[in-house]
């Protein structure tokens, strides 16, 4: 049986893919973690057997769960899947994670809140999702709760972006080269989250996750900003002459409800694993440089 306390760790990384597993591929190299990238071409993760025989196998114990589906407007009329991928296969590696005592952490979202604060959400506010995506991120968080795998953690974050996959920023760019002026909203508040920041946190905090309960923590970059204040940085960092007009959210309808106030606080990120966390300016600029738009 795998055992948390031995020095060497076998990390399975889920839904590698993604934004925030993609930058975990990127720094693997710099860590001394044996890791095993995988996406739903070598492991089911809504099949029990499937996951335990990986982890056993491989000898696995710590899981870093990045695969959710992500598509907010599409899950409104596909919660199925939406519900398979972000409550069923949460259940799921939570039951093996503790089985076969390994280390869970688990990505969620700031949706899982109804964005009608106006302070910062604290890791134990109310929830209430607003729509499908939300839901099925929150009802996921309640199984892991439930089953309460041994030295695991939630970690909820906002506005994803990365160098990888399709996000705001690549979406930005792309429009700004094309359009002269756009309209982005400027009354829906929060920090984006640059997925390489959250991916080096991850992996800088595992040897410190020691925990009986499930613990929820919040992440995001430092600062407070609209997407138009996101948008017009992104163009003054790009050089990109294109006028960004404020709208409001009633101006741009979409099938699923965005929060209007997405604030994450995260003192207690912060206090227990002693974390510095980067000005969301910074994020950003690294990005840029990256993707080669930073002029």
């Amino acid at each position: 049986m795998p055992n948390s306390n031995s020095n060497t760790y076998n990390i399975l990384v889920t839904g590698s893919n993604g934004q925030v597993g993609s930058e975990i591929k990127e720094l693997a190299s710099n860590y001394p973690y044996n890791f095993f990238f995988t996406n739903r071409s070598n492991i089911d993760i809504t099949n029990k057997d499937d996951i335990r025989n990986f982890c056993q196998t491989n000898d696995i114990n710590v899981i870093i769960n990045c695969a959710a589906y992500t598509a907010v407007d599409k899950a409104e009329s596909d919660e199925l899947n939406a519900d398979l991928v972000n409550r069923k296969a949460v259940k799921k590696l939570s039951i093996i994670a503790k089985e076969l005592n390994i280390k869970l952490i688990h990505i969620s979202t700031d949706y899982v809140f109804d964005g009608k604060n106006f302070k910062p959400y604290v890791e134990e506010y109310k929830t209430n999702p607003q729509g499908v995506y939300g839901k099925s991120k929150l009802d996921g968080e309640l199984e892991m709760i439930k089953v309460n795998p041994l030295n695991s953690i939630i970690i909820r974050t906002s506005w994803v972006y990365s160098y990888y996959g399709n996000n705001f920023v690549k979406t930005m760019l792309r429009l700004g080269k094309e359009k002269e002026e756009l309209g982005v909203i400027f009354d829906q508040v929060g920090t984006p989250t640059y997925a390489k920041h959250l991916a080096k946190t991850i992996l800088n905090i595992i040897p410190q996750i020691e925990n009986s309960k499930v613990e929820i923590y919040n992440y995001s970059n430092e600062g407070v900003l609209s997407w138009y204040d996101f948008a017009k940085e992104i163009m003054k960092m790009a050089k990109l002459n294109c006028k960004i007009n404020p709208i409001e959210t009633y101006q741009y309808p979409t099938p699923a409800k965005r929060p209007h106030f997405s604030l994450l606080n995260k003192s207690k990120i912060k206090s227990k694993f002693n974390l510095e966390i980067p000005y969301w300016k910074d994020g950003l600029d690294d990005c840029l440089k990256r993707l080669g738009e930073r002029r």
